[in-house]
């Protein structure tokens, strides 16, 4: 018989207590209000899906009558989207970053040493002190740090911090005498630069690849560990509302690791793996061309580089920065040796995804797909610039004109714009974080948070997009007002657009018939109350193939 519940009061409750019975073929939820990403039928009340969690009907109320031995649940009128897409992240990344010192939203460096004081009473007398977060740009005297500042606390214990964006880091005396080279005398490398004070010393800041010389020397994590932070990083990715993620560097042990975890039932999330670079991994998939995994793991495409970030000052710009002139970051690669890689990567049948940030980072990055296009046919398309954050006005009709997927995450806007202006000056920055210019000259978006650099939760993505405010609702009106989305537009890049920049819009991104009932319900309708009341929408619970994955308290 179909379950029915009397009481709207409980309804969801105890919906959620049954969700995972397989006692039903067909499983009917309705009394919702689903925003379905379907231009065709954008609005719904009832979906019904299999046991395997197929889709098979979408609608009203109509649905108990057309399957009426179907369990039913009623969801009480709560709101529905589908399932929430993060189109770049770094999943290990964030559940490592879980078992660090956390230091994302410190105010000075005082409060940086106070969090290491603490963390460090939990280590073994030669355990790395390490952790992630800081951003200098947050404190009152935005300077870089320096080893002195970690050494009276910590002489003998080797500590390395990654700045929040990942593309910096600062190390202390200890951790540079653990380095692989002497860093007193080593070269820059090519898009990498280690900072030195007048005498030429360095100062304990690593930028981008200079960093390689520190990471080398860090004791390797146990397997147990990185298992423990799939773990960890999984369960928070499905509480924020994530069914998907696209995992923006993947080596071939995270391969390994994510396919046995499939395997032992663990993954409730899938995975958009990009291969890190021109490496084992890519050699891999380009012998072995793409694959997907037990519907959780899939990789057809291949992350490159090409600058560093702006808050470190490493993005790659056509004009020096306004506040260090003489300065303009750093190319991670020769524009004409990045050409043949993406011709390579093209060759292979493969998707290209670049992290490019600053505007001349973009140029060299549009110029050589432009060239790979012309000469291989561009292999699947669909290429990918990731973060696309600076870019010359002239460029941005060249998203549209190449296909080009701006692969962007909204809270990098919001959380730059107290400082951005000062790195890029009045006229650059008509061009910085440009949604609407994109999405009006033809390009596709698709959105994501760049975790653990940002907050996993994509509904603060969602409301940076629609109000580009903080969560104090600063600036007023909101910042460059002009390049707010819509509500539906913002859905759309975090759903079946972001499905769509990993060609598996057939398959998810909308409630359709067809395609897989994975969806959030979530405790306010965020296409329709006051935007400052966004980021307060509580996820309740998130599914996978018709089955919760997560359920709040």
């Amino acid at each position: 018989m179909p379950v029915r519940t009397a009481c709207p009061a409980f309804a969801l409750v105890v919906a959620l207590a049954m969700a995972a019975s397989p006692s039903f073929a067909v499983t009917l939820i309705h009394n919702a209000h689903i925003h379905t990403v379907n231009k065709k039928q954008p609005q719904a009340s009832a979906m019904a899906f299999d046991a395997d969690g197929k889709i098979l009907a979408v609608g009203d109320e109509s649905l108990i009558k057309r399957f009426p031995d179907a369990e039913r649940i009623d969801f009480a009128g709560k709101t529905i989207v589908p399932g929430l897409i993060d189109a770049h992240v770094h999943l290990m990344g964030l559940g490592i970053a879980r078992a660090q010192v956390d230091l994302v939203g410190s105010e000075s460096k005082e409060e940086i040493l106070r969090r290491l004081q603490s963390f460090e009473s939990t280590l073994e007398e030669d355990e790395w002190l390490t952790g992630r977060g800081w951003d200098q740009n947050d404190w009152v005297v935005r300077e870089f740090p320096n080893a002195a500042d970690l050494d009276d606390l910590f002489p003998n214990r080797p500590v390395w911090l990654d700045r929040i964006d990942g593309h910096a880091a600062w190390a202390n005396t200890a951790a540079m005498k653990k380095s692989t080279v002497d860093v007193t005398i080593a070269v820059d490398p090519q898009g990498g630069r280690i900072m030195r004070d007048e005498q030429g010393r360095p100062t304990g800041i690593f930028l981008d690849a200079a960093k390689v010389f520190i990471d080398k020397g860090v004791p390797a994590l146990s397997e147990e560990t990185l298992d423990r932070a799939l773990h960890v990083a999984v369960r928070e990715a499905n509480s924020a509302g994530l069914t998907g993620v696209h995992e923006a560097g993947t080596s071939l042990y995270a391969v390994h690791r994510y396919r046995r975890a499939i395997d032992a039932g663990e993954l409730s999330l899938r995975i958009y793996a990009m291969a890190d670079g021109m490496q084992d991994t890519f050699a891999a998939l380009c012998r072995d061309g793409p694959f997907e995994y037990k519907n959780r793991l899939s990789m057809r495409s291949v992350k490159l580089y090409m600058d560093g970030a702006l808050g470190s000052r490493g993005a790659a710009l056509l004009a020096d920065y306004s506040d260090d002139p003489g300065n303009r970051g750093l190319l991670f690669t020769q524009p004409d040796v990045f050409a043949e890689y993406v011709a390579d990567v093209m060759r292979c049948g493969l998707q290209v995804n670049t992290h490019a940030i600053g505007d001349n980072g973009i140029r060299v990055v549009l110029d050589a797909y432009e060239k790979g296009i012309a000469a291989t046919g561009g292999g699947p398309g669909r290429h990918r610039i990731e973060h696309a954050q600076i870019i010359a006005l002239e460029d941005i009709p060249r998203f549209g004109e190449l296909n080009v997927i701006a692969s962007m995450q909204p809270t990098h806007a919001t959380s730059d714009m107290y400082w951005a202006e000062d790195r890029l000056g009045p006229e650059r920055i008509q061009g910085a974080y440009a949604w609407r210019k994109l999405l009006d000259t033809g390009a596709r978006l698709a959105f994501g948070s760049d975790f653990p650099v940002e907050g996993v939760a994509p509904l603060l993505g969602f409301y940076a997009s629609v109000a580009r405010q903080d969560l104090k609702n600063w600036p007023e009106g909101g910042w460059y007002p002009g390049e707010r989305l819509t509500r539906e537009e913002a859905l759309k890049a975090f759903t079946l657009d972001a499905a769509y920049a990993a060609f598996q819009e057939r398959q998810i991104g909308s409630l359709e018939v067809g395609k897989r009932a994975d969806f959030v319900v979530l405790s306010a309708d965020i296409m329709s109350v006051p935007a400052e009341e966004i980021p307060a929408t509580r996820v309740l619970s998130t599914w996978l193939d018709g089955k919760r994955v997560y359920a709040a308290d």
